[in-house]
Protein backbone atom coordinates (compact mmCIF):
# COMPACT_ATOMS: atom_id res chain seq x y z
CA UNK A 1 0.00 0.00 0.00
CA UNK A 2 3.02 2.31 0.65
CA UNK A 3 3.94 1.64 -2.87
CA UNK A 4 0.55 2.56 -4.52
CA UNK A 5 0.62 6.21 -2.19
CA UNK A 6 3.83 6.98 -3.40
CA UNK A 7 3.09 6.31 -7.12
CA UNK A 8 0.31 8.37 -6.59
CA UNK A 9 1.97 11.06 -5.06
CA UNK A 10 4.67 10.87 -7.89
CA UNK A 11 1.73 11.28 -10.22
CA UNK A 12 0.30 14.24 -8.94
CA UNK A 13 3.66 16.01 -8.71
CA UNK A 14 4.53 15.19 -12.11
CA UNK A 15 1.15 16.61 -13.22
CA UNK A 16 1.33 19.59 -11.47
CA UNK A 17 4.59 20.28 -12.59
CA UNK A 18 3.71 19.53 -16.15
CA UNK A 19 0.95 22.19 -15.48
CA UNK A 20 3.36 24.86 -14.53
CA UNK A 21 5.86 24.25 -17.49
CA UNK A 22 2.52 24.35 -19.41
CA UNK A 23 1.73 27.58 -18.40
CA UNK A 24 4.92 29.45 -18.29
CA UNK A 25 5.13 28.16 -21.87
CA UNK A 26 2.04 30.05 -22.64
CA UNK A 27 2.66 33.04 -20.61
CA UNK A 28 6.19 33.22 -22.44
CA UNK A 29 4.44 33.09 -26.04
CA UNK A 30 1.78 35.94 -24.76
CA UNK A 31 4.94 38.78 -25.36
CA UNK A 32 3.78 41.54 -27.34
CA UNK A 33 5.91 44.27 -28.63
CA UNK A 34 4.87 47.78 -27.53
CA UNK A 35 3.54 49.88 -30.96
CA UNK A 36 4.74 53.54 -31.17
CA UNK A 37 2.95 56.15 -30.24
CA UNK A 38 1.07 57.11 -33.72
CA UNK A 39 2.46 61.18 -34.32
CA UNK A 40 -0.06 62.92 -36.72
CA UNK A 41 1.73 64.50 -39.86
CA UNK A 42 2.33 68.43 -39.08
CA UNK A 43 2.02 70.86 -42.01
CA UNK A 44 4.35 70.12 -45.28
CA UNK A 45 7.46 72.35 -45.66
CA UNK A 46 5.88 74.39 -47.65
CA UNK A 47 3.43 75.61 -45.63
CA UNK A 48 5.57 76.20 -42.70
CA UNK A 49 7.50 78.29 -45.34
CA UNK A 50 4.33 79.85 -46.40
CA UNK A 51 2.74 81.10 -43.40
CA UNK A 52 6.07 82.04 -41.40
CA UNK A 53 6.46 83.87 -44.69
CA UNK A 54 2.76 85.61 -44.55
CA UNK A 55 3.34 86.33 -40.80
CA UNK A 56 6.30 87.78 -40.78
CA UNK A 57 5.49 90.06 -43.92
CA UNK A 58 2.29 90.75 -41.78
CA UNK A 59 4.08 91.65 -38.29
CA UNK A 60 6.43 93.80 -39.74
CA UNK A 61 3.41 96.32 -40.90
CA UNK A 62 3.42 95.36 -44.23
CA UNK A 63 -0.12 95.49 -46.06
CA UNK A 64 -0.83 92.01 -48.04
CA UNK A 65 -2.27 92.68 -51.32
CA UNK A 66 -1.68 89.51 -52.70
CA UNK A 67 -1.53 85.71 -50.87
CA UNK A 68 -1.76 83.16 -53.27
CA UNK A 69 -0.51 79.89 -51.91
CA UNK A 70 -0.94 78.00 -55.11
CA UNK A 71 1.45 80.22 -56.92
CA UNK A 72 3.61 80.32 -53.69
CA UNK A 73 3.64 84.41 -53.71
CA UNK A 74 2.78 86.62 -50.93
CA UNK A 75 3.02 90.78 -51.75
CA UNK A 76 3.25 93.22 -49.14
CA UNK A 77 3.69 97.08 -49.42
CA UNK A 78 4.09 99.60 -47.13
CA UNK A 79 4.37 103.20 -48.50
CA UNK A 80 6.23 102.87 -51.63
CA UNK A 81 7.74 100.06 -50.37
CA UNK A 82 6.76 96.62 -52.25
CA UNK A 83 8.13 93.66 -50.49
CA UNK A 84 7.83 90.45 -52.37
CA UNK A 85 7.89 86.71 -50.85
CA UNK A 86 8.29 83.61 -53.51
CA UNK A 87 7.98 79.96 -51.76
CA UNK A 88 9.05 77.37 -54.43
CA UNK A 89 9.17 73.28 -53.23
CA UNK A 90 12.05 71.66 -54.38
CA UNK A 91 12.87 68.28 -56.37
CA UNK A 92 14.63 67.27 -53.18
CA UNK A 93 11.17 68.10 -50.98
CA UNK A 94 13.22 71.45 -49.27
CA UNK A 95 11.53 74.44 -50.08
CA UNK A 96 13.23 77.89 -51.24
CA UNK A 97 12.19 81.33 -50.07
CA UNK A 98 13.14 84.38 -51.66
CA UNK A 99 12.14 87.78 -50.32
CA UNK A 100 12.89 91.09 -53.00
CA UNK A 101 11.87 94.51 -52.15
CA UNK A 102 10.97 97.34 -54.70
CA UNK A 103 10.48 100.51 -54.47
CA UNK A 104 12.32 103.42 -52.37
CA UNK A 105 14.90 101.32 -50.41
CA UNK A 106 15.32 105.02 -48.35
CA UNK A 107 12.35 104.89 -46.66
CA UNK A 108 13.10 101.92 -44.67
CA UNK A 109 16.12 100.17 -46.08
CA UNK A 110 16.45 97.66 -43.15
CA UNK A 111 12.65 96.28 -43.79
CA UNK A 112 13.73 93.02 -45.86
CA UNK A 113 16.18 92.35 -43.29
CA UNK A 114 13.74 92.39 -40.28
CA UNK A 115 11.24 90.21 -42.22
CA UNK A 116 13.75 87.84 -43.16
CA UNK A 117 14.58 87.87 -39.29
CA UNK A 118 11.19 87.30 -38.46
CA UNK A 119 10.77 84.70 -40.77
CA UNK A 120 13.66 82.51 -39.69
CA UNK A 121 12.53 83.36 -36.07
CA UNK A 122 9.07 81.53 -37.14
CA UNK A 123 11.07 78.49 -38.49
CA UNK A 124 12.51 77.78 -35.58
CA UNK A 125 16.45 79.16 -36.67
Amino acid sequence: MAVAATRRSALRLGLRVAALAGAAALLGGCVVAPYGTPVPAGPSTFDRAFDAATGAMTSQGLALRTVDRGSGVIVGSSGALTLTASVRPQADGTTRVEFNQSGTAGQDPNLVNRVVADYNRRMGR
